[in-house]
């Protein structure tokens, strides 16, 4: 049986419509301003426009600060679905201004989880309260890191440190000049069982032996963040900066990317939903052989199937997030990989549909779609591929205990 959707609360709602009123007002008005500095200072700079700043202080004074997490925000992660599918519409802008951006959630969960009190006092406290940025090197461009019990970094021991010598790749967030810290996941351990031979380390940027290198773009897309390269030659931290204990790294990351991963599909939603109003906008102001767009049976029928995929797709990212709520993340996991699968084809489909409606105006940058379109093919890719959510979910289904015994020999009839 799955859960029942509880009503949101009455702070749900008051949040809800306020990220609604800030979106609005603030944030969508804001994105020209986004665009232009950093049309301004040039494809591969990183420097984060102030407008972000601006915005980070106008949501703190709405109350829309660290809503993604239950400990600080007070809602659960069903309450928090609609909310952070409203960031979805400007994914650049409102994820940041609200202090609800990946990397950085996810950072930010781990350390509230198993960080020490001092690593939460040195590292927690300012991502909590917006100071610094963070990002997660677990990635290796050498190995297939949709296995993570393939990484290959090292973490050895010595004396009172941890020496760490490595090669990591699309390692988001690094670029940013207020990336201050890094949680690295690595191998203490080689001859340990294959689960227990990882850790993760926290690394200050600024450790000697930490070089952080080019940042990769998206589609010819560089993300202000950045998307980087970063390799660690004998670089050497505390013992004391060991998150969690040695030999649980694995266990750590998937602790990380349960959350992270709804959070990522919420978020897709938004984006889903602007792609759907822009194609209904174009086609209600927009006349080819005679008529209004929106007066062609292709064009309506563009658009009734983007409605299905999407509520279709919402409701089964709000059902993985009430078996969240309701069961724990390990009971939710099937329907987090269903949902991390279902909804970036169902956003993507839709973003697609947009673009065609837009005609050339959808494939260059007069509008956000093939922006939308980039990030969100991404998706399929980061937080593990398709095919992994897939395998696990054809094993378990395969390995599920039957609602009824068939008859026997129904097979043979068709022999």
């Amino acid at each position: 049986m799955y859960p029942a959707l509880p009503a949101p609360s009455e702070k749900a709602v008051r949040l809800f419509e306020e990220m609604k009123r800030f979106l609005a007002e603030d944030v969508l008005p804001s994105e020209e301003a986004y665009d232009r500095f950093r049309e301004e200072h040039g494809h591969d700079d990183h420097t984060p426009p102030p407008v972000l700043e601006e915005l980070k202080t106008k949501a703190k004074a709405r109350g829309l600060w660290n809503i993604f997490l239950p400990h600080e925000s007070g809602l659960s992660q069903l309450e928090y679905a609609p909310i952070a599918e409203l960031s979805g519409w400007s994914v650049e802008l409102a994820p940041e201004a609200t202090n609800c951006a990946a990397p950085d959630t996810g950072n930010m969960e781990l350390l509230h989880l198993v960080g020490t009190p001092e690593q939460q006092e040195r590292w927690l406290r300012p991502l909590l309260d917006g100071e610094i940025r963070s990002a997660f090197a677990m990635t290796e461009p050498a190995v297939a890191s949709s296995d993570a019990t393939n990484i290959e970094t090292r973490i050895v021991r010595d004396g009172d440190e941890y020496v760490i010598n490595g090669r990591k790749w699309w390692i988001s967030g690094a670029a940013d000049p207020r990336c201050a810290v890094l949680i690295v996941m690595g191998k203490t351990d080689p001859e340990a069982a294959t689960h227990r031979q990882q850790s993760m380390i926290i690394v200050p940027t600024d450790t000697p032996g930490v070089e952080i290198k080019r940042s990769y773009p998206v589609f010819g897309h560089q993300d202000q963040h950045g998307h980087c390269v970063i390799e660690f030659t004998d670089a050497r931290v505390p013992v004391a900066n060991l998150l969690g204990e040695e030999g649980g790294g694995f266990a750590a990351a998937q602790m990380r990317l349960g959350p992270g991963r709804i959070h990522h599909v919420m978020r897709a939603l938004g984006a889903g939903e602007r792609a759907l109003a822009m194609m209904v906008d174009r086609s209600k102001s927009r006349t080819a052989f005679g008529k209004l767009l929106a007066e062609q049976s292709s064009v309506r029928e563009k658009i009734a199937e983007s409605r299905i995929e999407l509520d279709q797709a919402r409701a089964l990212c709000h059902l993985a997030a009430a078996t969240i709520d309701s069961d724990g993340n390990k009971a939710a996991r099937h329907l987090i990989a269903a949902a991390k699968v279902a909804v970036p084809r169902a956003v993507l489909s839709v973003i697609d549909r947009a673009i065609q409606v837009h005609g050339a105006a959808g494939v260059s940058d007069a509008t956000p779609l093939s922006a939308l379109y980039a990030w969100h093919r991404a998706m399929r890719i980061f937080d593990g591929p398709d095919e992994v959510h897939l395998a696990t979910l054809g094993r378990a289904e395969i390995t599920r205990e039957p609602l009824f015994e068939l008859p026997r020999g129904i097979h043979d009839q068709f022999r």
